[in-house]
């Protein structure tokens, strides 16, 4: 299918959370015309940010109520867009009857808009590199869009932690098989890594990756899980990875694209540079700790070297997208200086003494 024309209409799920609320913004300075999705409209704590945007003084910005578990809540919304970016989450991703529900239900809203060129889906980096068994990433350790986890291994189950990255995927086959067959549309994954950089809003400071930097800055943090490495994308690049995949004639319905810098850093490291990147800050860097069981701990040698053996690649989103990827340390001071500034995050500082 076409790309999407500039400055047409795009509507963006999931418009108050991290990613997509900085979807919205870089959509309304590329000159978009853009339907924002929010659960309620009315709730200030979370809508805010958006009405603030000088987008929605003119019009161009519209906020929309849609609770993404409701069947046909974007069935109007959608008409008259040409694109649209689902970066929505769901409710859960361990009831993969339930994410089929919800992916059924927003491909009909789609289809029947008969305007929508191209839908960018939201997936994550854990639908190509979660494993149930680590062994794998040491078997096939180049981390790229055509590398899936062995989905044929028995403990990969959602029980076992693993029903976010399968969620991810049956959602990335659900859009392309339908785009497929409708014919009118077109369905291609991003699969952003581990989001950092500023908020836009205070209630951001909860979600995820964010929400440990914010844990660092207060005095307190946990060493990642697996001992992963954090394997890094500022999220005002991916929301560009977005728009660059609505825009680009290089794409084809099916396709995914890894949005990542291919910064790799350990958490300890990331604590640390808090201090390094705002010395002014006088951050008392905390020890990180360590929750996790003795037989965990006793790998923690292997696991690391696991990691260490991966190679990340974004080759394929570097051609089709003209983006430039932020260096971690900028993601990393934007993101403390926002928490302070927007989230109202008091951190834990070393004593002064004049």
């Amino acid at each position: 299918m076409a790309p999407i024309p500039k400055g047409g209409t795009v509507a963006v799920t999931g418009a108050a959370g991290f990613i997509g609320g900085w979807v919205v913004r870089r959509l309304l300075e590329r000159g978009y015309r853009v339907r924002a999705c929010v659960r309620n409209i009315d709730d200030r704590v979370r809508t805010d940010f958006l009405k603030g945007m000088p987008g929605h003084a003119s019009g161009r910005l519209t906020l929309h109520a849609a609770d993404i578990n409701d069947d046909g809540c974007f069935d109007d919304i959608f008409k008259g867009c040409h694109g649209v970016c689902h970066v929505s989450h769901v409710s859960t991703y361990d009831d993969h009857e339930y994410v089929r529900r919800i992916c059924d239900h927003v491909i009909e809203s789609v289809s029947r808009s008969g305007t929508v060129n191209r839908v960018i889906v939201t997936s994550s980096t854990a639908a190509i590199i979660s494993e149930a068994d680590m062994q794998e990433l040491v078997r096939r350790p180049v981390l790229y869009e055509d590398r899936h986890p062995d989905e044929q291994n028995p403990k990969r189950t959602p029980e076992r932690g693993h029903g976010y990255a399968m969620g991810k995927n049956i959602a990335q086959r659900a859009f392309s098989d339908a785009a497929e067959l409708d014919g009118r549309w077109d369905a291609i994954t991003c699969c952003p890594a581990d989001n950092l950089g500023p908020i836009q809003s205070a209630h951001q400071k909860d979600m995820a990756w964010q929400h440990i930097i914010e844990q660092m800055v207060l005095g307190r943090y946990e060493q990642t899980g697996a001992y992963r490495p954090w394997m890094t994308v500022d999220v005002r690049d991916n929301a560009d990875c977005h728009i660059g995949l609505l825009e680009s004639v290089s794409v084809k319905n099916g396709e995914r694209y890894i949005a990542w810098s291919t910064d790799v850093r350990k958490v300890e490291d990331i604590c640390a540079a808090i201090d390094r990147l705002l010395p002014e800050l006088r951050h008392d860097t905390p020890i990180v700790t360590d929750p996790f069981p003795d037989r965990v701990k006793a790998r923690e040698a292997e696991l690391r070297a696991i990691w260490a053996g991966c190679e990340l690649r974004n080759d394929r989103i570097r051609a089709v997208v003209p983006v430039t990827f932020r260096p971690l340390d900028e993601s990393i001071r934007d993101c403390v200086e926002s928490l302070l500034a927007v989230g109202k995050v008091e951190p834990r500082r070393r004593p002064s003494f004049m």
